[in-house]
């Protein structure tokens, strides 16, 4: 279904235009959402047409409502399985209720849709996969996308887009906007993103990363900036790549490869002891040497240097001061 399809499908339900537009948005991206977030959507402000909108979801019991602990702060959460199966998402996990620390983090990734509207967002993960295997055909490959393989062949299930983050897409189609909710100081969770997204970035004509965070946590912007340095920008020499598979065969077979060479695996283990190779240790014994097979690339170095690449720390503009405590805590 196209954006606008799904509009009409939400206004048959007895929504004005403007209101279908704002819960198709919530609906793809969230799921819940503030009385302010209308407003900002609308252009209007806050009064009788508000109370109405809210006062209908709550009568139709299409949303329901809680507060953050501090009740300062009403969140809706549009619930209701007749929404989103018009949309055709019947089985939206954003149907599930989900604790206050989820919903805000999920609150804030409204926020940076709802602040970007030159951008067309992708959502789910079948209008991902759609988009990026129809815009690119042979030239980007499904075993390049960012996934999630669980089990083994011939039952494996394989998840396209795991981190659910939205993806934004230029007017003119030439440019794709990732983004990433920091959540706190440690950056372990977005090294594991990057390295599930460094195929696609290196096969995009161009691309945005875009970090989102909120005000409470700007000061971890280095720490993040420095792990995709690290990640993406420090290419490997051939003969460091080949050492660094060395060491993890023999890391896997245990104490007696490590015997056969121990010099040379103790200084392999000092050179491959940092966060970035004990996380992609653990995608190369799942996913083997293809995972390191582009480790040399200078392909995302070269597209920064270009223009065509780009890392953004975006700090969110709206105070969420009373709820940090509750970020990072889903």
């Amino acid at each position: 279904m196209t954006f606008e399809d799904r509009v009409a499908a939400i206004a048959s339900k007895g929504y004005t235009d403007r209101q279908a537009r704002f819960l198709v948005t919530v609906l793809l991206h969230s799921g819940v959402c503030m009385v302010r977030q209308y407003c900002e959507f609308s252009g209007i402000a806050r009064g009788q047409k508000t109370q109405d909108f809210f006062s209908a979801l709550l009568t139709r019991k299409h949303a329901s409502f809680t507060t953050d602990p501090y009740r300062r702060t009403r969140i809706f959460h549009v619930q209701h399985r007749s929404l989103y199966e018009a949309i055709g998402q019947g089985n939206n996990r954003n149907r599930k209720p989900v604790p206050v620390g989820a919903a805000v983090e999920r609150l804030m990734l409204l926020d940076a849709v709802l602040g970007s509207r030159d951008l067309e967002w992708l959502a789910t993960e079948q209008d991902k996969l759609a988009h990026f295997t129809r815009m690119f055909g042979t030239t980007i490959r499904r075993e390049e996308l960012p996934r999630l393989v669980f089990g083994e062949p011939p039952m494996a299930t394989t998840r396209y887009f795991p981190d659910k983050l939205p993806i934004g897409i230029s007017s003119d189609g030439q440019l794709r906007v990732f983004t990433f909710l920091v959540k706190g100081t440690d950056a372990r969770d977005f090294r594991t993103f990057l390295q599930r997204h460094a195929e696609l970035f290196r096969g995009l004509p161009a691309w945005r990363l875009r970090l989102l965070i909120p005000a409470h946590l700007a000061h971890a912007r280095e720490a993040y900036l420095s792990t995709f340095q690290q990640e993406l920008l420090s290419p490997m020499r051939l003969s460091a790549a080949a050492d660094l598979q060395w060491f993890f065969e023999t890391q896997r077979a245990g104490s007696d490869g490590a015997m056969a060479d121990q010099e040379r695996f103790l200084r392999a283990r000092r050179a491959f002891g940092t966060p970035r190779f004990r996380m992609l240790y653990q995608r190369w014994l799942t996913e083997g040497n293809r995972c390191l097979s582009d480790i040399s690339s200078p392909v995302i170095a070269d597209a920064i240097t270009r223009g065509s690449g780009k890392v953004e720390a975006h700090v969110l503009p709206h105070p969420y001061f009373h709820l940090r405590t509750l970020v990072g805590t889903a």
